[in-house]
C-alpha cells in the first residue's frame, strides 16, 4: 500500500521527471513528503506559481519532454495560468499539478475552491481530476501522453486532498511512447518535384517539438539544396544563423528583403508550426483564404494542417522525422535559387552591422557583445519588450537549444526560464535579458537562483517605462503619457539583498568587463544598464515616434 502522493510521485520518476517546480500548499502536502524519500527527483521551491509554471515550460522546450509544477489551488493555480498559456501558444509539453479540495466539499464553494475545467479547457490539450486514489497511474500516463502527442502542449492535471492522503496498492504503469510520425515516400518524392520546378522557395522553420537532431538535420537538407531558410518568431535556434543557407528571423523587425522574398516565394516549405500573425507580418505576407505560395507543411498533427493556411502537400509527421526524410533527398544537379540564397543570406548579414542608437548606454553594441563573447552553447532567455527586439536582431543564434523566448509575448519570462535552463544543463552559460517592466514580474525568483546556487547572469535593460507600450501609446496619442511610466527599485541594491552578485553599466564601454565578472562570479549576477528613453527602438527614436527631430 502506498498514499496517493507516493503513488504519483512514483509515476512521475518512472516518467523521468527528475525536477518539480512548486510553490507549496495545504493541498498537496502528502506528494511533498514523497519526495522526501525519494532521491531520483528533487522539489525546487519557487517564490510565485507564475514562475513556477514558466520554470515548467522552459524545461519542456529544453528536453522535449514535459516539465512539471506543482500548485495548489484557487490563488495558486490562477497565478500559474500565464506558464500554461505560454506553453500553449508555444506547442511545449507541459504538465501543471493542481492540489484541490477534497472531495466531499465539491460544489459547494468551499474554501479556495476552482473550476479547472472552466478555468483552462480552451488552453490546455486536456484538464483532468483524479478521485479516486488507485487511478493515479492511469490519469498520470494519460497526462503525459496528452501533453506529448500530436502538437505537443499543457496539461492541467488536479488532485482533491483527501485523494492523496488516501492509500491504494497500484502498481507503476511503463513511461508513455509517443509514436513518431514520419513523411512517406509518395510525400516526399511529391516536394522533390515541387523543388524541381521552383524558381523561389523557401524554407520556414517554426513551431515546438524540434531537437538537436533535427537541427543539424534540416541544416543538411538546406545546404544540399542551396534553399534559403527564415525561422519564425522566437525560434532562431533552429539552424545555426551563421550558416549561409539562413536568410533571417521572420519575426517582428522583419528584414525588408526577407519581406519580399517570404511574399514572392512560389513554393514556402513550413515545418513545425504554420506562421502566426507576427511571422506572416500581420497575415499580410500569406493569405489565409488564397495564399498565392504553394505550401508545403509538416506538422504532427491534423489539426494544424490546413488550419490557417491551406497547404498543397500537408505532411503528417515531426520536424525530426521530416528534416531525416528530407536530409536524405538527393538534390539536383543545378539550383535556380542559388542567387536568392545568396542575396537573402548577405542582406541578413548586413542587418547584423549596428545601426546606432542613441545614450550612453546603447543596446545594439551590448547584444553584439553577447552575441561574440558568449560560449556558442550558452543559453539566452528573454522575455517581452521593446529590448527583446535588439536581441533578435543582433544576437547570432549558433546551435539548438540556445533561445528560450516566449511567442505569447509573456513579461517575466527570462529570469524563470533562465533558472530552468541553468538546473537543466548547469555545465552551460546561461544569461536571461529583460526590461525593467519584464524583470518585475518575475524578479523575485532570483531568491530561487541563489537558493539553489545556480550561477545565471541577469541582465535588465532599465529606461523607467513600460517600453512597448509606450512606443505604441506615443505613435497613437503622442506626448499624453499615461499608464506606462515606472518608478523603479534601485535594481543593484535590490539584487544584493537576495545574496545576488549585482554590477550598474551605465557607458557602453564598461558593459563587456561587467559580463566577464558576472560569468565568472559563481553565483547569480545582475547587470543593470542605465538605457536611455529615446532609444526606444532599433530603428526609430522616442522623438521619431512622434512625429517631431530629436
Amino acid at each position: 500500500m502506498r498514499t496517493g502522493g507516493e503513488i504519483l510521485i512514483d509515476q512521475l520518476v518512472g516518467e523521468g521527471c527528475r525536477t518539480l517546480f512548486t510553490v507549496p500548499g495545504e493541498s498537496f502536502l502528502a506528494a511533498l513528503d514523497a519526495v522526501f524519500d525519494r532521491s531520483t527527483i528533487r522539489a525546487v521551491v519557487c517564490r510565485h506559481e507564475g514562475g513556477a509554471a514558466m520554470m515548467a515550460e522552459a524545461t519542456g522546450k529544453l528536453t522535449g519532454r514535459p516539465g512539471v509544477a506543482f500548485v495548489t489551488r484557487a490563488p495558486g493555480v490562477t497565478n500559474a495560468a500565464s506558464g500554461v498559456f505560454v506553453a500553449h501558444q508555444d506547442a511545449t509539453p507541459m504538465i501543471l499539478l493542481v492540489g484541490l479540495i477534497e472531495r466531499e466539499h465539491e460544489g459547494r464553494r468551499a474554501f479556495q475552491e476552482i473550476d479547472l475545467q472552466a478555468m483552462f479547457g480552451s488552453i490546455a490539450n486536456w484538464v483532468g481530476i483524479v478521485r479516486d486514489t488507485a487511478r493515479i497511474p492511469e490519469y498520470v500516463s494519460r497526462a503525459f501522453h496528452a501533453a506529448t502527442a500530436s502538437r505537443p502542449g499543457p496539461v492541467v492535471l488536479g488532485f482533491p486532498e483527501d485523494v492523496l492522503f488516501g492509500s491504494a496498492e497500484v502498481g507503476t504503469p511503463e513511461p508513455v511512447r509517443t509514436p513518431a510520425l514520419a513523411p512517406t515516400v509518395a510525400e516526399m518524392t511529391k516536394l522533390k518535384a515541387k523543388l524541381a520546378t521552383a524558381e523561389r522557395p523557401l524554407l520556414l522553420l517554426g513551431g515546438g517539438g524540434w531537437s538537436a537532431t533535427a537541427a543539424q538535420d534540416i541544416s543538411k537538407f538546406a545546404e544540399a539544396f542551396d534553399l534559403p531558410v527564415a525561422t519564425a518568431f522566437r525560434r532562431q535556434d533552429y539552424i545555426d544563423n551563421r550558416h549561409p543557407c539562413y536568410a533571417g528571423h521572420a519575426g517582428i523587425d522583419m528584414d525588408a528583403k526577407l519581406t519580399s522574398a517570404l511574399r514572392a516565394a512560389d513554393v514556402l516549405i513550413i515545418v513545425g508550426e504554420g506562421p502566426d500573425e507576427i511571422t506572416s507580418g500581420g497575415y499580410t505576407l500569406l493569405s489565409p483564404a488564397k495564399p498565392t505560395q504553394s505550401i508545403v507543411h509538416a506538422h504532427p498533427s491534423p489539426g494544424e494542417l490546413g488550419r490557417v493556411f491551406r497547404a498543397d502537400l500537408p505532411i503528417l509527421s515531426t520536424p525530426e522525422a521530416f528534416a531525416r526524410s528530407a536530409s536524405r533527398l538527393k538534390p539536383p544537379a543545378k539550383h535556380r535559387w542559388s542567387r536568392l540564397r545568396r542575396d537573402l543570406h548577405a542582406s541578413y548579414e548586413r542587418s547584423l552591422k549596428p545601426t546606432p542608437t542613441t545614450g550612453r548606454v546603447r543596446l545594439e553594441e551590448v547584444i553584439a557583445t553577447l552575441s561574440r563573447e558568449l560560449p556558442e552553447d550558452a543559453i539566452v532567455a528573454n522575455g517581452a519588450g521593446n529590448y527583446a527586439s535588439f536581441l533578435h536582431r543582433y544576437f547570432q543564434y549558433k546551435r539548438w537549444p540556445t533561445q528560450l523566448a516566449p511567442t505569447s509575448g509573456s513579461m517575466g519570462y527570462g529570469l524563470p526560464a533562465a533558472i530552468a535552463a541553468k538546473l537543466q544543463h548547469p555545465d552551460r552559460a546561461v544569461v536571461a535579458l529583460a526590461g525593467d517592466g519584464c524583470l518585475q514580474m518575475t524578479v523575485q525568483e532570483l531568491a530561487t537562483a541563489v537558493q539553489y546556487g545556480l550561477p545565471i547572469v541577469v541582465i535588465v535593460a532599465n529606461n523607467g517605462m513600460y517600453g512597448t507600450i509606450r512606443m505604441h501609446q506615443e505613435r497613437r496619442y503622442p506626448n499624453r503619457v499615461v499608464g506606462t511610466t515606472l518608478i523603479n527599485p534601485d535594481f543593484v541594491a535590490l539584487a544584493r539583498s537576495f545574496g545576488a552578485e549585482a554590477i550598474r553599466v551605465e557607458t557602453t564601454e564598461e558593459f563587456l568587463p561587467a559580463l566577464k565578472r558576472a560569468l565568472t562570479s559563481g553565483v547569480p549576477a545582475l547587470i543593470e544598464l542605465r538605457t536611455d528613453p529615446e532609444a526606444i527602438s532599433v530603428r526609430r527614436t522616442m522623438s521619431e515616434i512622434r512625429g517631431k527631430t530629436p
